[in-house]
């Protein structure tokens, strides 16, 4: 299947400090593609190096199955963290202004005002928009040029649950009609619900990639354990050390185990109980994109392992 986007060994450093160290992907035509990972993780610089807002050190970046420069970049719309349009303009004059950059037409502006369900607020200035409109807008400029793939960054970030809800049916829209999603989000609900294909980033290393269904497919059903008193840091600790125990965190006064393959609940339960943790309730955990990201990131973080 044709490629989209492809980051090849790619390296950056900044301040002395490697970012990205050789990272590798790929983004198929029509994927909805999740870019995960914690804070300074590395998909900021990620997404910089995509847009050709940093050079990389080593390494390629291929677009559309050629290597990236200015005109296959024109294929790429993106919305940043920071949505850049101007307070002091009206919706239709932010959207005016980018057209004549981009050599869109000026119809164009009114399709997608109505399109992202700003209809109506065209003569209104900028800012007197809440965060959810902003976005829209933001939004409805990189498809201005009505282009191939589509770079968001946090596009939910700081919206309430309608707008969260508004912004996920516009991205479900726009992969229906055939454009590509390059997705980074914190959100891992959000991931799960709208991506078919994820990545991991963490500490600069892609750790995870693959089709959302088949790596959750994959992932172990574990254990959600309830103990019946909140436990001492010691007691955190020590679950952490025991890496056949598959301590895969805390969550709501709650722990949860991904064991190792061969070690049942039976044995969980006496291993808990020999280490004074009482138990007041146990059941299976339902496999999620949440529980397989914690159990990488524990993993680096602990040393603790859930795999054989």
């Amino acid at each position: 299947m044709e490629k989209a986007l492809e980051f090849k060994e790619v390296r950056k450093s900044l301040g002395g400090k490697e970012i990205l160290k050789g990272i590798t992907f790929s983004v198929r035509v029509g994927d909805v593609f999740g870019y995960l990972g914690p804070n300074g993780a590395g998909k900021t610089t990620t997404i910089r190096v995509l847009l050709d807002l940093l050079p990389p050190d080593g390494g390629e970046v291929w677009l559309f199955g050629r290597p990236s420069n200015p005109e296959t970049r024109r294929r790429i719309g993106f919305l940043l963290e920071n949505d850049g349009l101007f307070d002091g303009l009206t919706a239709a004059e932010n959207l005016f202004l980018f057209a004549r950059l981009y050599g869109a037409p000026r119809p164009r502006v009114g399709e997608l005002l109505e399109l992202v369900g700003l209809k109506g607020k065209e003569r209104d200035r900028v800012g007197t928009f809440s965060k959810g409109m902003r976005q829209r807008l933001a939004l409805a400029r990189a498809l201005l040029h009505d282009p191939e793939l589509l770079v968001l960054d946090e596009p939910t970030a700081g919206l309430d649950p309608t707008g969260q809800m508004e912004v996920r049916e516009l991205v479900r829209e726009l992969a229906g009609s055939g454009k590509t999603v390059f997705l980074s989000s914190h959100n891992l609900d959000e991931v799960e619900r709208l991506c078919n294909r994820i990545a991991l980033i963490h500490r600069g290393e892609i750790r995870l990639q693959g089709e959302t269904h088949e790596l959750m497919r994959g992932d172990r059903t574990g254990y959600v354990v309830e103990p019946s008193k909140p436990l001492s840091p010691e007691l955190i600790q020590g679950l952490c050390s025991q890496a056949d125990l598959g301590f895969a965190g805390e969550e709501g006064g709650a722990l949860l185990f991904e064991p190792r393959e061969g070690m049942g609940l039976k044995t969980l339960v006496s291993r808990l109980e020999e280490m004074g943790i009482e138990i007041e309730a146990i059941r299976r955990a339902r496999a999620s994109l949440e529980e397989l990201y914690r159990r990488i990131i524990m993993e680096e973080e602990w040393g603790t392992s859930s795999q054989s």
